[in-house]
């Protein structure tokens, strides 16, 4: 039952019996019902990261994309609660929520300027600015696809594959 509950709504109660510890263990190791969320936040974030590494050994960094992609997109639709916390986590007023989701964009862009010199295109200021709005597009996309399914999970993975090069292309050539 706690699994299928976004987390703001579960009792402290109900997080420790479903962890098996008492309610006393729990705030041993967090000091408020915030600090497990963030906590919660940060685990599923490093989850995600680790499941949608960038798989070098591909070679073309198009498919190394296509299949982080794939991967996030089967992450997220697995773990689609968690994921809608940590993406409501933006939003929050708490600085240690948003820190979290900052970070972990942070690390997703990292990645990409890490790869986008092999698609010939310098990372600049304004390329900066195009993979960050690139990652609020794939992040809108994937939630506004899980309501619709209007197209299929592979749609979905070459829209956001064939978006990044477009936009990182076309924001170099537009630097000046």
């Amino acid at each position: 039952m706690v699994r299928e509950c976004p987390i703001e709504d579960v009792s402290i109660d109900a997080i420790a019996d479903a962890a098996g510890v008492s309610r006393a263990l729990l705030f041993h190791y967090f000091e408020s019902k915030q600090d497990f969320h963030v906590a919660l936040a940060q685990a599923q974030a490093d989850r995600m990261l680790a499941c949608t590494a960038p798989d070098a050994s591909l070679g073309d960094p198009i498919e190394v994309l296509k299949k982080s992609m794939g991967a996030f997109i089967d992450y997220v639709s697995e773990n689609r609660i968690a994921y809608m916390a940590l993406i409501r986590g933006a939003a929050s007023s708490d600085p240690a929520m948003r820190a979290v989701f900052d970070s972990t964009r942070a690390a997703m862009a990292e990645r990409i300027y890490t790869h986008a010199p092999a698609l010939g295109v310098e990372v600049t200021p304004i390329v900066r600015l195009a993979v960050h709005g690139w990652i609020a597009f794939v992040e809108e996309t994937t939630i506004n696809w899980f309501t619709t399914h209007d197209i299929t999970r592979d749609d979905l993975v070459t829209l956001v594959t064939t978006a990044l090069p477009a936009i990182a292309t076309g924001a170099a050539l537009t630097d000046t």
